[in-house]
């Protein structure tokens, strides 16, 4: 039975559509079987893994809606096991056509119910913001990972999303954990970079992953062509930050890849 992970953080620019994207491929290179649900208006998921969301017309919002079979909805795409389910603009209704639904909440959880057994992981990439379908996602997850900055406003509305995450598993999913805190877009340069790293590991300790993510400009061209960092440049210090967090990740779920055997 796959597991559900939600990539979450209200703050936009933290670098969660890149990590949902790049831990995906990554994950789908250490022979998991992976789907990205691109949980987010934007639809940047979608583009970055080379699909143009103009041209989407079945995707997330039938999906939460529960329009049709989910299995309908998924797309293959060009990195080795890892399937999409893509986003549109049209995805902004939802948040309206939700708030007279009975259990409104459990929408995208239930429809996840039909698929999840296909797959070990199923990546949920969340819009910046903590409305209906950010808590759809908190409640159908069984964790969140929430990438953190390594700027000055770092910590700023981390308070917020972990009250949010609180309320979620009081009220509708007390098995949601934490999968960790994921530091993102890292200048070992900066002395205000390695600041924010020692405040978050000492506030938060073991919560913190050990992989860092650092800024990279491979990583930065890739979704441009439409490509994870690992199909872009696999040698590039991007597919080596994310495919040390795959590993790390699989590690904490108790999963020995046939590299690490």
């Amino acid at each position: 039975m796959g597991k559900i992970v939600a990539i979450a953080n209200q703050k936009g620019g933290v670098g969660k559509t890149t990590t949902a994207v790049n831990l995906s491929a990554c994950l789908g290179v250490l022979e998991q079987k992976v789907l990205l649900i691109d949980a987010d208006p934007q639809a940047n998921a979608t583009s970055g893994l080379g699909f143009n969301p103009d041209e989407i017309t079945h995707g997330t919002y039938q999906l939460i809606e529960h329009e049709g079979d989910p299995n309908d909805l998924i797309l293959t795409t060009q990195t080795p096991n890892v399937d999409l389910i893509a986003s549109h603009l049209d995805l902004v209704a939802v948040e309206i056509e939700l708030v007279d639904k009975d259990r409104r909440e459990y929408m995208l959880k239930s429809a996840l119910d039909k698929i999840k057994d296909r797959y070990d992981y199923i990546i949920l990439d969340c819009a910046p913001s903590l409305g209906l379908i950010t808590v759809n996602a908190l409640t159908a997850a069984n964790s969140v990972i929430v990438p953190i900055q390594c700027e000055y406003y770092a910590l700023e509305g981390l308070g917020k999303l972990l009250n949010t995450i609180r309320s979620v598993q009081s009220l509708h999913n007390p098995d949601l954990d934490i999968e960790g805190l994921l530091l993102t877009m890292y200048d070992s340069r900066l002395r205000l970079s390695n600041q924010v790293v020692e405040e978050v590991k000492n506030h938060f300790e073991k919560m913190v992953f050990e992989t860092i993510i650092q800024r990279n400009i491979r990583l930065s061209e890739a979704p441009s062509f439409g490509e994870s960092i690992i199909m872009y440049d696999a040698s590039s210090n991007g597919a080596i930050n994310y495919l040390s967090l795959a590993r790390e990740f699989l590690e904490r779920n108790g999963v020995v890849t046939a590299e690490n055997k």
